[in-house]
């Protein structure tokens, strides 16, 4: 059974996480179920442009900590949504958490609806938001990154648009995506790639000159017995060791 779910309308695709389960966690096979289908709908002369959105009440719970994908994997997986050359709109109206917001980072235009809540959990666990900083900072505004990067808080979508995770915060999602897809709709395929390549001009360049290390220091993360109480601590629904 596949973790992916697609459609297309009107020259716009569809590219719908299905995997309840685990609330989208990033296992290996949804990162790559994701690439393919990303990388099958970009090479589609009759798509204009992919919708990433989800089933459930969570957009992404990050990495699957039962068994999180390999970190060069999901990082070819942001570097397919960012170098599409369709836009990526990412709608979400649940919750985002850790890898997930680097999934939505990598997007070229999101919208959140009220049921969305986002936090980098990471420092909770041991980890770091190491990867998902290659889209995430180039984006965020410097002072937020700072804050929710250390505390792990938990944010709205407000905010979220505030210091631009999101593009669009709103009470009726699909109502506020109908100028952005008819918009999409109207523009021409080569005039879509050429501006898409502007403005994710400095993203790029943060994946050509930050990816191997930022894939070393997650690994190294990884492994580290701190990071293994960490997630041992979450699975477990318990504090970890560390906490006063």
């Amino acid at each position: 059974m596949r973790s992916v779910r697609t459609g297309h309308e009107r020259g716009i695709a569809t590219v719908r996480m299905d995997s309840q389960a685990n609330r989208n966690a990033l296992s290996a096979r949804l990162v790559t179920e994701l690439r393919d289908t990303l990388a099958a709908f970009g090479a589609d002369d009759t798509v204009r442009a992919v919708v990433l959105t989800h089933t459930g009440t969570t957009f992404c719970a990050g990495a699957d900590l039962a068994a999180p994908p390999d970190p060069q994997a999901f990082v070819g997986l942001m570097r397919e949504i960012v170098t599409l050359p369709k836009p990526v709109v990412a709608r979400v109206d649940g919750h985002v958490r850790a890898g997930g917001l680097g999934l939505l980072a990598a997007c070229d235009i999101s919208v959140a609806g009220p049921a969305s809540t986002f936090a980098l959990t990471e420092s909770r666990l041991g980890l770091a938001p190491a990867v998902i900083s290659l889209p995430l900072l180039p984006r965020l505004d410097p002072a937020a990154a700072s804050r929710y990067y250390l505390t792990g808080e938990r944010f709205d979508a407000a905010e979220a648009a505030r210091i631009s995770l999101v593009t669009i915060a709103t009470e009726d999602v699909d109502k506020a995506l109908i100028p952005v897809l008819d918009g999409l709709r109207r523009a021409s395929p080569q005039g879509l790639a050429a501006s898409k390549e502007l403005v994710t001009a400095t993203v790029r360049e943060s994946f050509d000159q930050y990816a191997e290390d930022l894939i070393a220091r997650s690994a190294a993360l990884f492994a580290s017995a701190e990071a293994r109480e960490g997630m041992t601590a979450f699975l477990e629904r318990r504090d970890p060791a560390w906490v006063l």
